[in-house]
């Protein structure tokens, strides 16, 4: 997955009431329950039908490390829906997002200012519009690019034209290189 998809579900997973479940066998269990039989989470996870049962069984404790990777991905792309249904409404009608990246950052303005790109450190509150845009956007299966192209939207009217008391001319900001990114609701 990309950057600002890790992000944005690292920034929803701090809502969850309830830590996800850590142990293989009960990360199994769960998927389980949750396709109600074993040949679906064996589909998913791209292993046998009998490697889910002895999982679910306690009989295989500790999975390979690709296996662990993607069994955990899972558990957590799907736990507690309904939390994060509520942490990401929130953040889009009310709460707002608040973005933290050290990134190559410039922008294109009238010739005479200084638009050089440069490394920059921010942490930036974006009002909720662009959360619920952010969020959308994930939702519909937006590419990287597209989800960077929202926040450097973001970044330019709430950072450099300050929701429109500055910078009145600005046209595009570029938002590349970037070292870290990280959400927060």
């Amino acid at each position: 997955m990309s950057l600002f998809g890790n992000g944005l579900d690292a920034a929803v997973q701090k809502a969850f009431t309830r830590p996800a479940p850590k142990s293989a066998p009960a990360q199994m269990r769960y998927l389980v329950k949750q396709f109600k039989g074993t040949k679906t989470v064996a589909q998913m996870l791209r292993i046998s039908q009998r490697t889910v049962e002895r999982y679910v069984k306690d009989q295989i404790k500790k999975p390979r490390p690709d296996l662990a990777a993607r069994l955990e991905r899972e558990v957590k792309k799907r736990w507690q829906p309904q939390i994060r249904a509520q942490a990401r409404q929130k953040a889009a009608a009310t709460g707002g997002i608040v973005i933290d990246t050290r990134a190559r950052i410039g922008y294109t303005a009238p010739i005479g200012t200084t638009d050089e790109d440069r490394l920059r450190h921010l942490t930036v509150a974006l009002p909720p519009r662009y959360a619920a845009r952010l969020f959308d956007a994930q939702e519909a299966g937006a590419t990287e690019q597209q989800l960077q192209r929202i926040a450097a939207e973001a970044l330019k009217e709430v950072y450099f034209q300050d929701n429109g008391r500055r910078a009145g001319q600005l046209e595009e900001v570029r938002f590349t290189d970037i070292e870290h990114l990280k959400f927060d609701l």
